[in-house]
């Protein structure tokens, strides 16, 4: 079939092999390549250069989504994965807010990561989340909202850093990790306690969020505050949310209120682009033994029950909590690991879900003769 020498049959080659790519799909969207992005098929010697562009990133560890992605192009054209030059590049977007709110300047997606109830690992999982898009090769920051029990500075490991401000009215978020970090934890002792009411709570949380020199950002994401109140509905109101990731463990009462804190999102109209399961599976260190600590496959079914993807199954692993103390999370601590393989992998499929809602109208597929 590659043989034919004729301006024709390449043509026609060409023609073909372009809609072959552009209707592959995506092995973590699950949607067909031409409907995210740009698809590009040209020659390349004896073999073929595909050049795709993705509306989230495609960087990370072990060949990042290009590993993922080549195997099943080159099935579709019909070459061994050897016979293709696959070129992954990231247009990431502008995500719609709720209601009549306006994206933050200089940010283009701001993701909440949200309980319903406290001790499931949120901020955990938010930081190492956040952790992973900065490797798959995003500018990302952090925000941790939780204003009372702020834990971004012990798992970033900038206990007693302080931010730096130049005009007395703003702050420089601190960085760890290739990452932006600001909270209230920064800006108080360690063990001062925050008895403030919920004013005082929104008010210092809206000042974080806004009096902070973010560089330009493609994701900001925002540790909530546990629970579902008053508290945690005006900042879903006030905070311009493009999207929201929910945590839970599998056991039943996390679950009753995880779906509070799913129908609050609903509520305000920001979307919930998925649920992690957060401390699934526990393995002993000893003997191997699996064991389901806290029940199975409630995440699963609160997914189904509510139409959103189940992003990932995390376990419940000492080396995690180990990392969190040390102030080095496992996404950094051991970013090929098999627990980090598992966060880069419900984060990708995070913001994959996201950019769905803002894919272009139309395929944009071209074919080269040269």
């Amino acid at each position: 079939m590659f043989a034919a020498n004729s301006p024709e049959a390449r043509a026609a080659l060409n023609s073909e092999l372009s809609d072959r790519a552009a209707a592959c799909l995506d092995p973590v969207v699950g949607v067909p390549l031409g409907a995210l992005g740009a698809v590009r098929v040209a020659p390349a010697g004896a073999g073929w250069r595909v050049a795709v562009q993705l509306p989230f990133p495609v960087g990370g560890p072990a060949g990042g989504h290009a590993a993922a992605l080549l195997p099943v192009v080159a099935a579709a054209l019909g070459v061994e994965p050897t016979a293709i030059t696959l070129e992954l590049s990231a247009h990431i977007p502008t995500g719609a807010v709720q209601g009549q709110l306006s994206p933050l300047p200089g940010i283009r997606n701001v993701i909440a990561v949200a309980s319903g109830k406290g001790g499931v690992g949120k901020s955990t999982v938010a930081v190492n989340l956040a952790l992973a898009l900065a490797a798959q090769g995003a500018r990302v920051g952090l925000l941790d909202a939780d204003i009372y029990g702020p834990s971004v500075p012990l798992l970033l490991g900038l206990q007693g850093e302080r931010p730096l401000s130049r005009d007395g009215k703003s702050f420089d978020p601190l960085r760890a990790h290739g990452i932006e970090a600001i909270s209230i934890g920064f800006l108080i002792d360690a063990e001062q306690p925050m008895v403030w009411r919920g004013p005082m709570v929104t008010q210092a949380l809206t000042q974080l969020l806004s009096d902070t020199r973010w560089a330009e950002l493609d994701y900001l994401l925002v540790d909530m505050p546990p629970g579902t109140g008053d508290i945690q509905l005006t900042l879903a109101q006030r905070v311009p949310v493009s999207g929201a990731i929910i945590v839970t463990t599998p056991q039943d009462i996390a679950l009753l209120d995880a779906r509070k804190g799913l129908k609050m999102f609903e509520k305000v109209q920001v979307p919930v682009l998925g649920i992690v399961e957060n401390m699934a599976v526990h393995t002993c260190s000893q003997c191997g033994h699996a064991e389901a600590v806290f029940g199975e496959g409630g995440g699963e079914r609160m997914a189904a029950d509510y139409h959103v993807p189940l992003l990932g199954r995390l376990p419940l692993h000492r080396r995690i909590r180990e990392d969190a103390d040390a102030g080095c999370p496992t996404v950094a601590a051991d970013p090929e690991g098999p627990v980090a393989v598992l966060y880069h992998a419900a984060a990708r499929r995070a913001v994959a879900e996201l950019a769905l809602r803002t894919a272009p109208a139309g395929p944009v597929i071209t074919a080269d003769d040269t």
